[in-house]
């Protein structure tokens, strides 16, 4: 909606009628997640700073985008795309002040890729079908563009992956991704007894600016085609 165009971007999801609940985000196998109810996830809350008790949906449904973070001040925005899709226009409850002193605005709940929907896929069924790739786990510097249409991305530690099996260590690597065809990639995802969650204490927002704690919950994940790049040539 251009309220932080001037500090932390834009976005390419613009206008809203013509992506919510038609563009094609990723593969079928991908839904993301917004919640604050996780134990032990770090966006948990009983209520937001306004009020309202913070909802599970999905943002991301079956590689459909079909919903955004809201507040009571945001969710009008939605009104006809909640009529159209039978779900209720009400806040999902994304309200967050980092103290009492600073004024409460739309903030990051915990977002997670969800597994497999319908079988649990191991790590090593994922290595399995890669004849030369990379295994990149964790997660490094990273650069966005301010429509978070392209990215790069780094990581903590990297494996050769050789005819479905790990290899010597690699480094200084680097994927670049262009959004919609980087999740389009993904042709695989792990089950249910791969998922982690993660975390970080510094999603900065606003002007003046706040710091808020969020979780991401995962599963591993492959993706074909993606562009890596040698950091240290």
């Amino acid at each position: 909606m251009g309220f932080e165009a001037n500090y932390a971007g834009t976005s390419f999801i613009w206008p809203l009628e013509e992506y919510l609940g038609r563009f094609r985000y990723g593969r079928d196998l991908m839904n993301i997640q917004a919640e604050r109810s996780t134990p032990g996830a770090l966006s948990v809350a009983g209520w937001d700073d306004e009020g309202v008790a913070p909802r599970e949906y999905l943002i991301v449904k079956d590689g459909v985008l079909w919903d955004l973070q809201t507040t009571r001040e945001l969710v009008h925005y939605l009104d006809d795309w909640y009529r159209e899709s039978g779900q209720p226009a009400t806040s999902h409850g994304q309200s967050y002040a980092q103290s009492w002193a600073d004024v409460q605005f739309h903030r990051m709940p915990n977002m997670n890729l969800l597994p497999h929907p319908e079988r649990d896929v191991s790590l090593e069924e994922l290595i399995d079908g890669v004849e030369n790739g990379i295994l990149i786990d964790g997660d490094g510097s990273f650069s966005i563009d301010q429509q978070r249409f392209n990215a790069q991305f780094g990581g903590q530690v990297f494996h050769e992956i050789r005819n479905g099996r790990i290899g010597g260590m690699l480094k200084d690597v680097s994927y670049q991704l262009r959004t919609p065809e980087f999740w389009n990639s993904m042709d695989l995802i792990g089950g249910p007894s791969t998922y982690a969650m993660g975390g970080a204490f510094n999603d900065g927002k606003g002007q003046p600016s706040q710091s808020n704690a969020v979780s991401h919950g995962c599963v591993p994940s492959r993706f074909r085609g993606v562009s890596v790049i040698n950091t240290g040539a």
